[in-house]
């Protein structure tokens, strides 16, 4: 069984920026590739970034530059630095980690306002 748990969303101004962080537990058996998602009511998740067991990452064209990607290998945890954000950002963010599945955290909502 794995679990995943995502914090650091809330409520930020245009401009401003947000740090999301999701952890991992349960039988892992090592690093794992992980993963963030976002997902708009109505509309497909959507890819924003990943990061490998070695540290590569992968981002979405879209976001690349605003967005940053790491992890914290003794912790299993990957955090997602989020800046220059937009009203559009606004989303419920999905964590992933892949082991033969993937498994999905419960989300965690952003929203970006004035």
């Amino acid at each position: 069984q794995v679990q995943l748990v995502e914090s650091g969303g809330g409520l930020v101004q245009p401009g401003g920026s947000l740090r999301l962080s999701c952890t991992a537990s349960g039988n892992l058996f090592g690093p794992r590739p992980m993963g963030w998602y976002r997902q708009v009511p109505g509309l497909q998740r959507e890819f924003i970034a990943e990061i490998l067991n070695n540290g590569a990452t992968t981002y979405s064209g879209s976001l690349r530059g605003r967005f940053t990607i790491s992890r914290r290998n003794a912790t299993n945890t990957i955090d997602l630095q989020m800046n220059s954000l937009k009203t559009e950002d606004s989303a419920v963010y999905f964590c992933k980690v892949t082991l033969t599945s993937d498994f999905w955290g419960q989300g965690t909502q952003v929203t970006v306002s004035s």
